[in-house]
């Protein structure tokens, strides 16, 4: 009866620690690539993801981005984030702590986007066909609020 006793709570062991490493523990995956098309290489704007601050999570928020440059995301944050354009468009896939997203072609027109992982970190950028910043004329800017 022991030896059964014994064998069960070794099996038991081992299962649970392979149930850890599946279930739980960080996602070490590279980003992935986006789903909105984009290229490799460095991005010329780099938005910061700074943590789970509401429209106060991505810095800077809003970013000028012109149409047609490329955008990527750094996680500075201690835990993945993943990145979406609000109604499709680009996706980053998961970023993991420390790591850069893959950069994507940012469109043109005002961009909202958000963590899935997190839906209330938000943010935009102005995805402008030139170089206007807010209070120029031409700026689309992201105005906030979800």
């Amino acid at each position: 009866m022991k030896r059964r006793v014994t064998i069960a709570s070794a099996l038991f062991v081992v299962s649970m620690a392979v149930l850890y490493q599946v279930g739980c523990g960080s996602s070490n995956a590279a980003p992935t690539a986006p789903s909105g098309g984009g290229g490799g290489g460095s991005a010329a704007v780099v938005i910061t993801i700074v943590g789970m601050n509401g429209n106060q999570s991505f810095s800077p928020d809003p970013a000028n981005v012109p149409a047609g440059q490329t955008v990527a995301w750094k996680n500075t944050d201690s835990i993945t984030h993943h990145i979406v354009m609000d109604g499709g468009g680009f996706d980053t896939g998961d970023i993991p702590p420390g790591a850069t997203s893959i950069s994507i072609t940012a469109p043109s027109g005002a961009v909202s986007y958000h963590c899935s992982i997190h839906p209330t970190m938000v943010g935009g950028f102005n995805g402008s066909s030139g170089n206007n910043g807010p209070g120029s004329p031409g700026y689309g800017g992201y105005h906030g609020g979800h």
